[in-house]
Order: C-alpha cells, then structure tokens, then sequence
C-alpha cells in the first residue's frame, strides 16, 4: 500500500510540476492567450498558483514576454512539499 501511495503522490507532483512549467515557458515566450491549448494551461494552473499570487513582481517586456517568477517559486514550493510527502511515507512504511 505504501509503494502505491508514493507513486501516486509522485504523479500528482509530477503533472502539477509539468504543467507550472508548460505555464511559465507559454508566458515567457509572450504564447497566444486566445489559443485552445494555451487558454487550457492558464486557466487549470491558476489554482495551483493562487497562494503565491502578488508574491514576487512578473517583469514583462512589451506587456507580452513574462518572466513570472511567482511560478518559479510555485514549482519549487510543489517541489519540496512532494519531498516532504516522500519523507513522511517512508517513515511511515519504517515504522511498521
């Protein structure tokens, strides 16, 4: 059960960190916000970024090119809450 939880964790983690960074290289690269695909990836990673909100400014260059930092911060956040969950499983799993 537990080898089942860590990969599942994992691939929580995993789509939430491919998809925070799908959103930041989109805005980086000043992606078309009318466009399906774009539209779709902005619009289902902005729950995962609404804690982090008007955290860090997000430069721009001619209002379209983004650097967002606040993603940045958002993937490496996800990334050490995934550590921490990892952590705990195997502790848990060491207990028993």
């Amino acid at each position: 059960m537990n080898k089942f939880l860590k990969d599942l964790s994992n691939i929580v983690f995993l789509i939430v960190g491919v998809s925070l960074m799908f959103r930041f290289v989109l805005k980086l690269l000043g992606a078309n916000e009318d466009s399906a695909f774009v539209n779709f990836v902005y619009e289902n990673t902005l729950p995962l970024l609404s804690p982090f909100l008007l955290a860090f400014p997000s430069p721009s260059v001619n209002g379209k090119f983004v650097l967002e930092f606040t993603t940045l911060f958002a993937i490496f956040v996800y990334a050490f809450v995934s550590y921490l969950v990892q952590e705990v499983l195997d502790f848990i799993s060491s207990k028993k």
